[in-house]
């Protein structure tokens, strides 16, 4: 055991979680599984971490995650947009399951992420019932545009199995508002978040699965997080065009579509939409501009316990 700060990394695989040492560069592997996780576990409590760092890959780091957090660790998940920036800017370009986790450990020294407690396990059931249906209404646009140009020998099993995503979803849906319903707290926050126009269950559900830091940050932080802020592009005398990206993708998503809504249904942003049009703004930029507006305000709407009204101004 060392006194000196100790970063570790972890690039993890459905069957193994290759672990990195920062600064002093050792690796090893170990299976992704009960048993393999208890041997890391062990290890890296004798090591006193000043930070553990894995990406956020969807599922098969939950496991040791979780358990590592279990045992008080600085546990992180990262984007893995921000680790293969990072690899490029430092000039590591090989890749391999150990290199990928010595850069993970060295990403955790440079950039020190704030490490945030797990969610509890009611609020990780919504997120995964959310992102659940996420993926049935993904199949069911794949499977009404694989109709349009099959043959009728196939139609009737396609028809079949969107019927049965259709059913799915609905199931979903009652999965969703039982588990709302459950809770106080998200009951009055699923009220607080419809009660602006243009926002339904999707978006309300959404927000409050996958961006519990809505009402917690101020309008420039909140964007940013979700991906609609805009980012400069300027280098000596170019000015370029501001552009969004990163972020909360499965947010942004279901933002866009309650921000169509709202353009025709919510007066504030309506009115908003109309006059960057009639200013000679791109429709597209306009309508980001929108989802900015309507995230902020919600964001407002949540720090302050106040229903929408209009005009309800997003403050910082």
């Amino acid at each position: 055991m060392t006194t000196d700060p100790v970063f570790v990394g972890i690039d993890v695989s459905k069957q193994w979680l290759d672990v990195g040492l920062h600064p002093t560069g050792a690796d090893f592997r170990v299976p992704n599984d009960h048993e393999g996780i208890a041997v890391l576990v062990d290890r890296v409590l004798a090591w006193q971490p000043t930070l553990i760092v894995l990406e956020a890959t969807g599922g098969p780091e939950t496991l040791a995650v979780s358990t590592l957090a279990a045992q008080k660790l600085p546990v992180v998940l990262v984007n893995p947009r921000q680790i293969r920036e990072f690899a490029r800017a430092t000039g590591q370009l090989a890749k391999t399951d150990a290199i990928d986790a010595r850069v993970l450990a060295q990403f955790g020294e440079a950039v020190r992420p704030q490490p945030r407690p797990l969610p509890a396990a009611d609020v990780q059931e919504l997120r995964e019932v959310v992102s659940r249906r996420q993926q049935v209404i993904k199949m069911l646009t794949v499977e009404k545009n694989r109709r349009q140009t099959a043959s009728n020998a196939l139609k009737a099993r396609i028809d079949a199995h969107i019927r049965w995503l259709l059913d799915e979803r609905a199931d979903l849906d009652k999965h969703l508002e039982a588990l709302i319903k459950s809770s106080p707290v998200w009951r009055e926050r699923d009220q607080l978040y419809r009660s602006a126009p243009g926002v339904g269950p999707v978006l309300s559900r959404a927000l409050l699965a996958d961006l519990p830091e809505l009402g917690r940050l101020n309008r420039k932080e909140i964007a940013a997080l979700v991906g609609v802020a805009p980012l400069n592009r300027d280098s000596g005398l170019f000015r370029g065009r501001r552009t969004t990206w990163g972020g909360r993708s499965d947010v942004r998503a279901v933002l866009y579509m309650s921000t169509l809504v709202a353009t025709r249904h919510n007066p504030t942003i309506r009115a908003f939409y109309r006059r960057l049009i009639a200013a000679g703004k791109p429709a597209k930029v306009a309508l980001v501009a929108c989802m900015r507006k309507l995230l902020t305000t919600l964001n407002a709407m949540a720090r302050t316990s106040t229903p929408w009204r209009e005009p309800l101004q997003a403050s910082s």
